[in-house]
């Protein structure tokens, strides 16, 4: 099986690494600020269009290739090598994938690609494959 889109929109730049600390009742308490709510409403509404009819249930290899908009002296296809990390902007596609039921635990990503660019055509594809 197979599973492989572009979703068109201007990739966040906001990761889930940037949830906040409280601390009640002496307790350290982890929230999603706005923002970051925002984020993840918005990867939801666009993944929620590709989910495939079976969610995965053995290995696969994520690609994901994120598509900022082109700025500056930039051009398009060129390397993003500016925030976010990519480790930390996958981290919330894949928790949003996992929700949606691409596949029953995301633990069976057991390969990964993800790469940043600049692009005139801003967006996030992603291809999904058994491996």
């Amino acid at each position: 099986m197979k599973t492989e889109f572009f979703m068109p929109m201007k990739p966040p730049t906001m990761t889930h690494q940037q949830k906040q600390v409280t601390v009640r009742n002496g307790k350290p308490v982890f929230y999603e600020p706005d923002e970051l709510k925002a984020v993840r409403t918005k990867l939801m509404t666009h993944i929620g269009k590709h989910i495939p009819p079976d969610c995965y249930k053995t290995a696969i290899r994520l690609t994901t290739w994120w598509c900022y908009p082109v700025t500056g002296k930039h051009t398009d296809g060129e390397y993003k090598t500016t925030k976010p990390d990519t480790d930390n902007m996958i981290k919330m596609l894949k928790d949003c994938m996992t929700a949606s039921k691409f596949w029953t635990d995301d633990s069976l990503v057991a390969s990964e690609v993800t790469e940043k660019y600049w692009a005139n055509v801003p967006g996030i594809y992603v291809k999904i494959e058994e491996i």
